[in-house]
């Protein structure tokens, strides 16, 4: 027996063309509960399929008596649906759109459900329990799109509109990579940061947290390298203007004065939440957001994950057969698939090969374990250190790639490094007009730069 919303969308795909060319390609055979639904379906998009219109009743007649392998019973009710369907109704088009929407959705995700329940339970054999974030959010994505792309000499007016909106961007509060970045880093973006072990991409984007804190905004900083208590004492490092070495001398009643100072000086909220090490994917990320947010009424508006290469994907079992690159590939796309499904920029990392490692000329190939990961960033750059660096407290930054300006616009700089209190700072403009561009090396003037450092020194009441 066929519910009234199943007989509705039957009825609109034989009366109503603009409603059939709208629905027919969301609509799928298995969200009919019953076998008589699904038959009575097929053989209307069939027909659509094949003359580019909708059947009329003959054409059901003959569809219906040509049809094969099913019982006496099913073909006695075939032709009860096909009388009901048959008789025409005046519908609102757009009542009737919106209605098998619903309707295909409540259905995806009924499916959905009953596909979690075989895989939790074991019956499902080909798709593990790692499957199931997979399944409920394609069920969740069902929807009709009614975009069909862009009509470059109809929409014109629409594309100037879009060239001059100003595009919400996070800035990194450094100069250069303001400026290479066109004011920072925008929303729906995967960032990445290329260096070895030990070169600071941690410091990098606790650097960068802290800054967009201060910015009032809110971060979600997501750890699977080290404690969360780590991960806020170099934050703590740095918003405090002290050593990490002493955080821990810092008097109780001081170390209270000066976290609530902070608090007054932004609006802003940062969450840090661990995972253990090559345990997590997008899909635990997507349950703690909903969780933040339903929790805690937290929204993040910049997502940092350290680092990438030590996720999982959703898409493969731990210790399946599958290569590194593929597996960092589907890493990088899940996470940049949610930063589009949030609409905030997600920062991350990833290490150098070994022969990166020592390289002062970093390039994308010096990328570990694949090659995938630089093909799906939106930006990606290196950060490079040396002895000389050190001595001068800076660490060189190298444009990979960029898809927010032409990466060949500032293609190195030089930025400020003060490792003890966890903080990246703009330099002097006389230190980048001493880098070589033209060679793989760089060279400095004798005297060493006068170093401008930018602060978050408070004045604590």
């Amino acid at each position: 027996m066929l519910s009234a919303v199943e007989i509705s969308l039957l009825r609109g795909l034989i009366y109503d063309e603009a409603y059939t060319r709208r629905v027919l390609p969301y609509v799928k055979e298995e969200y009919f509960e019953t076998s008589v639904g699904r038959l009575a379906f097929e053989i209307c998009k069939k027909h659509f399929s094949d003359y580019g219109e909708c059947p009329d009743t003959d054409a059901l007649k003959v569809a219906v008596e040509s049809v094969e392998g099913v019982s006496a019973e099913e073909f006695t009710e075939l032709g009860r649906v096909l009388d009901e369907i048959t008789t025409s109704t005046s519908v609102n088009t757009d009542w009737l759109i919106d209605t098998a929407e619903k309707w295909c959705k409540d259905r995806a995700i009924h499916i959905a459900l009953m596909d979690v329940i075989t895989i939790a339970d074991g019956s499902d054999t080909t798709r593990g329990r790692d499957a199931i974030p997979q399944v409920l959010t394609e069920a969740l994505a069902v929807g009709f799109d009614a975009h069909v792309g862009h009509d470059y000499l109809e929409d014109y007016s629409e594309r100037y509109d879009f060239y001059h909106l100003k595009e919400e961007r996070t800035s990194f509060g450094l100069d250069y990579f303001d400026k290479i970045t066109k004011g920072g880093i925008p929303d729906k973006t995967l960032n990445i940061a290329l260096a070895g072990t030990g070169v600071g991409k941690s410091l990098f984007m606790c650097a960068f947290a802290a800054n967009v804190l201060m910015q009032g905004k809110n971060v979600l900083y997501i750890t699977l390298e080290m404690a969360e208590e780590r991960i806020a004492e170099r934050i703590d490092a740095n918003l405090l203007n002290t050593p990490i070495q002493d955080i821990t001398e810092i008097p109780r009643p001081m170390f209270e004065t000066k976290m609530q100072s902070l608090q007054r000086k932004t609006q802003g909220r940062l969450y840090i939440k661990e995972y253990p090490t090559a345990s997590a994917h997008a899909g635990h990320f997507d349950a703690l957001l909903k969780e933040l947010q339903l929790k805690k009424a937290f929204r993040p508006d910049i997502i940092f994950v350290d680092y990438l290469n030590i996720c999982t994907s959703a898409r493969y079992r731990v210790g399946s057969n599958v290569n590194s690159y593929t597996v960092v590939k589907a890493i990088a796309e899940e996470l940049r698939g949610m930063a589009v499904t949030y609409n905030v920029p997600v920062v991350s990392a990833t290490q150098t090969t070994r022969s990166g490692f020592d390289s002062s000329d970093v390039s994308l190939t010096d990328t570990s374990e694949s090659f995938g990961l630089p093909a799906t960033a939106d930006l990606m750059f290196a950060l490079i250190s040396n002895d000389e660096l050190d001595q001068m407290g800076q660490i060189m930054v190298k444009q990979l790639k960029n898809r927010y300006n032409d990466p060949t616009i500032h293609k190195k700089f030089v930025v400020g490094i003060d490792r003890a209190k966890m903080r990246l700072y703009d330099v002097d403009q006389h230190a980048q007009d001493d880098i070589i561009e033209e060679s793989p090396t760089f060279s400095y003037n004798d005297t060493k730069p006068k170093l401008q450092k930018k602060s978050f020194d408070f004045d604590y009441d």
